[in-house]
């Protein structure tokens, strides 16, 4: 899953999908230091998923606002349905 990472945010969470470059667009407060927001990013995701941090593993971008994350556990058509239910209680 490709996202876009907004540190040091206000708030914390999915914020919606970046139409323009494909991406899920994800805030957290963390700083972009010492990987703290990286795991924050992977705590947002787990908890939104309703998924572990193990299920999810930052792949590529480990320095950069846009990342690449693998989501283990669960099927993409389950994962489609997760997102979408997160966007949607967030009124996107």
């Amino acid at each position: 899953m490709d996202i876009e990472v907004q540190p040091g945010s206000s708030r914390q969470g999915i914020v919606g999908i970046n139409q323009w470059r494909s991406k899920l667009t994800v805030a957290v407060k963390a700083e972009a230091q010492k990987g703290k927001a990286n795991e924050a990013v992977l705590h947002v995701l787990a908890k939104t998923l309703a998924l572990t941090k193990s299920d999810l593993e930052i792949v590529s971008g480990q320095t950069s606002r846009a990342k690449r994350v693998s989501v283990k556990s669960i099927t993409l058509e389950e994962l489609l349905t997760r997102l979408n239910d997160a966007l949607t209680q967030d009124g996107e």
